[in-house]
């Protein structure tokens, strides 16, 4: 079908009733095969109560017992559907999975309650959206049946195959294929697919961009529709080219993320003017376009160790890219800042602006490298020169704004992704804030750690903004980690022999105090690890709300890296159509306007400032599931660089079989340890099966390993000798074995059965 069932609930939010008619238009059905299979869905829809039909149209049925959510599958089975809006995870069996697959958006409805330490329970009522339309796998044959037995251990799902696929089977050791499903299953009938094509698992860097791109549905074919971009009108421009203005980025070649520039003005009160020039996508694209929807499904840019999938088209990209020598188009603001870096007041402009030079990560380590007296300019800073005390200006309100961040919780770990030329661009550290919670600590040296910090009071103008005139922004909001978390840290901590405390009040210390408490000690990074875990994510949101990680309280909408994120894209739209069609006043009687571009305006206005033609389509594509739709998207950008990581990180530890490595206990679990090797960082699982010298219980609380008869005890953070023993670059896998000190034996320990029976009923605080 051409459409999900996602898509098609999608367009009927609230009690609205659609016409059929309308419903076909809105997804785009115009072949009767097409208007025969919603047809089709709307009647089983209605048979299981999600729909309900009359003359008028289709609406949504009232059930408050159901609930949308996404699958998450364990590799053993075990199912839990995650709330989309929040709240308790629920258990699904499997005899009420009814055939959904890990990564499913679904809809769910709770069977049983949950108690004090028992997950509610809950079934599938309806699949929304298939996460998995093709998949990777390896062909055998099993009896007569020819099957892709998927990669991913969370698919428990052999595919059938035609006999027309058996020549796959031979080749399993050298390559994997990638699947697409004909058919998922349904009833007895099991799930069928067709191979579309095989990919090497022995080849170099180009073959395992392929197999990641595979693995998560990405594609590099682009936009492949008719379009043209407007060109911004001059009317209403504000020129501001007399402005100095930098452009910092990391390299030369690294330009694909549409960055900002930025300006700096020393303000007679005292405090500073910073500007922040942004590339105007939304004045060349209208929303509701091919170009704007295909953005919109695109979702964000994704980088894959040392190369991207693109948000702009490369034609776009171009059009907007900010670059030195240039009188440019832009999006800007005005923020003033007190002498401490609290942000005052801003006003957004329409603006020409001409970048003087950039700032790329040779020239930074020249400026920092360089003598404040010297007389002599270094080659990288040539281009520089007349702008060096306006960066040596912008050094300090950085080192402001930071130290303003910091001070009020915003969190950052000194936990920075292996030097690999494999991982190059992963690796760079993005100026925008992705959905992890937590900020890498800041590098002077970094043109982007910089900029990261210059675009904050920007973001939160633009929050602020849209939520005073409540228009119809998207929001960046970050809840503060769960206090019962930290305080779990600091019992962690002190387990370790740490030296820390609750406060006066029982709870831990702020989550950026833990993290300098932590970077304090011989295992910083093992706990700045579990730090990490307890950090809230990110999350769009249609309604404003606190972002801790940018230390803002009321509302923070990203706009300045559009190249980077839809949502930038959405709020410059929304902005575009305020500042060039915003009404200014109640009518043209009315001699006394309102600067709807500024802070100014804020409780003034008493009348629509965008009119219903303007305001529509965004409250209609805000309706339907625009939100839900860019959080996946981020997740399955987190999820592909994760893996990306991950596949890199195993290829580098193929040279280390049958090596023994110096490494450090990262995780601890019931059925082994997780040792991280340097200096690639990889991980590898030493199984409790593996320790032959003793039985070791397991004390969740304390994370470690304790021998039942030689007290040896494995701990976070501990120094370990390990031996690579198997690496499974596809699963990313690498066993490992401990290797004990000279003299101490290895053979296995005789246990008693009570010596079982006892380690089976120990509680994990003993």
């Amino acid at each position: 079908m051409k459409f999900s069932v996602s898509d098609l609930l999608d367009q009927l939010r609230g009690e609205s009733v659609l016409p059929v008619e309308d419903l076909e238009k809105k997804l785009a059905l115009r072949s009767a095969v097409d208007k025969a299979q919603l047809a089709t869905a709307l009647q089983a829809l209605e048979k299981v109560g999600i729909l309900q039909s009359a003359e008028s149209g289709v609406s949504r049925a009232a059930n408050e017992e159901v609930f949308e959510a996404r699958l998450r599958c364990s590799s053993k089975g075990f199912c839990f559907a995650l709330r989309e809006g929040g709240g308790e995870d629920v258990y699904i069996r499997d005899h009420q999975l009814h055939h959904a697959w890990n990564g499913d958006r679904v809809l769910v409805k709770v069977t049983r309650e949950g108690g004090r330490r028992r997950s509610p329970e809950g079934g599938v009522q309806c699949i929304l959206e298939r996460a998995n339309t093709t998949v990777l796998a390896q062909v055998e044959r099993q009896g007569e049946q020819l099957l892709a037995l998927p990669l991913d251990d969370r698919l428990q799902a052999p595919i059938q195959l035609a006999e027309t696929d058996a020549v796959h089977a031979d080749n399993a050791a050298e390559a994997v294929v990638e699947v697409e499903l004909d058919r998922f299953p349904v009833g007895q009938f099991p799930p069928q697919g067709h191979v579309r094509r095989s990919l090497s698992i022995r080849g170099g860097n180009a073959d395992d961009q392929a197999l990641l791109m595979a693995r998560h549905r990405l594609s590099s074919d682009g936009f492949s529709g008719r379009a043209s971009l407007k060109v911004p009108a001059e009317s209403g421009r504000e020129d501001l080219t007399a402005l100095p203005t930098l452009l910092f980025q990391p390299g030369p070649a690294k330009d694909a993320m549409a960055l900002p520039a930025v300006s700096l003005e020393s303000l007679e009160e005292g405090g500073f003017r910073l500007w922040v020039h942004a590339a105007t996508i939304a004045e060349r694209i209208a929303l509701e376009s091919p170009l704007e929807r295909w953005l919109r499904q695109q979702g964000e840019a994704i980088t894959l160790g040392s190369s991207w999938v693109p948000l702009l088209t490369p034609a776009l990209h171009k059009a907007c890219q900010l670059s030195p020598g240039a009188s440019q188009e832009a999006l800007s603001v005005a923020l003033e800042l007190d002498a401490d870096g609290q942000l005052q007041h801003y006003r957004f402009c329409r603006s020409q602006v001409s970048v003087d030079a950039a700032v790329d990560a040779k020239a930074m380590a020249a400026f920092l490298e360089r003598k404040p007296k010297a007389r002599t300019t270094p080659a990288a800073l040539k281009a520089l020169k007349p702008h060096l005390p306006l960066l040596e200006q912008l050094r300090a309100v950085v080192s402001l704004l930071r130290q303003q961040r910091l001070a009020v919780g915003g969190l950052e770990l000194d936990l920075p992704l292996a030097d690999l030329d494999a991982l190059q661009l992963q690796g760079l550290g993005l100026p925008d804030q992705r959905n992890k919670g937590w900020l890498q600590t800041f590098a002077e040296s970094s043109p982007l750690h910089w900029l990261r910090e210059l675009i904050r009071p920007a973001e939160q103008a633009m929050g602020r903004h849209l939520k005073a005139l409540e228009l119809p922004g998207l929001f960046l909001n970050n809840a503060a980690p769960d206090p019962t978390e930290l305080n779990d840290l600091v019992k962690l901590a002190v387990s370790l022999d740490i030296p820390l405390e609750l406060g006066t009040d029982g709870n831990a210390p702020a989550a950026q105090a833990l993290a300098a408490a932590f970077a304090a000690t011989d295992r910083a990074r093992v706990l700045q690890q579990q730090l990490r875990e307890a950090a809230s994510p990110v999350l769009i949101a249609s309604e404003p709300a606190g972002n801790a990680l940018a230390a803002e309280a009321e509302a923070y909408a990203p706009w300045c890296c559009p190249g980077l994120h839809y949502s930038a894209i959405w709020n410059q739209l929304v902005m575009a159509s305020l500042l060039i069609d915003g009404k200014d006043r109640p009518s043209v009687r009315h001699k006394t306007r309102l600067d709807l571009a500024s802070d100014s305006c804020h409780g003034k206005a008493d009348w629509p400032l965008l009119t219903g033609s303007v305001l529509t389509p965004f409250e209609e594509a805000m309706a339907s599931g625009l939100v839900n739709r860019l959080n996946s998207r981020s997740r399955l950008a987190d999820e592909a660089e994760a893996d990306c990581l991950a596949l890199v990180q195993a290829r580098s530890a193929e040279s280390l079989v049958g090596t023994t490595v110096s490494g450090v206990i990262s995780g601890i679990q019931s059925y082994g340890f997780f040792v991280e090797l340097p200096p690639t960082q990889v991980e590898g699982l030493v199984h409790v099966s593996s320790l032959k010298d003793d039985w070791y219980e397991y004390r969740s609380r304390q994370h470690r390993l304790v021998g039942r008869k030689n007290r040896r005890t494995y701990k976070l953070g501990d120094a370990v000798e390990v031996e690579v023993q198997k690496v499974d670059v596809l699963r990313h896998q690498i066993d490992l074995a401990v290797v004990l000190p000279e003299g101490e034996p290895a053979e296995s320990a005789e246990i008693s059965e009570a010596d079982v029976s006892a380690s089976d009923s120990t509680d994990d605080d003993s």
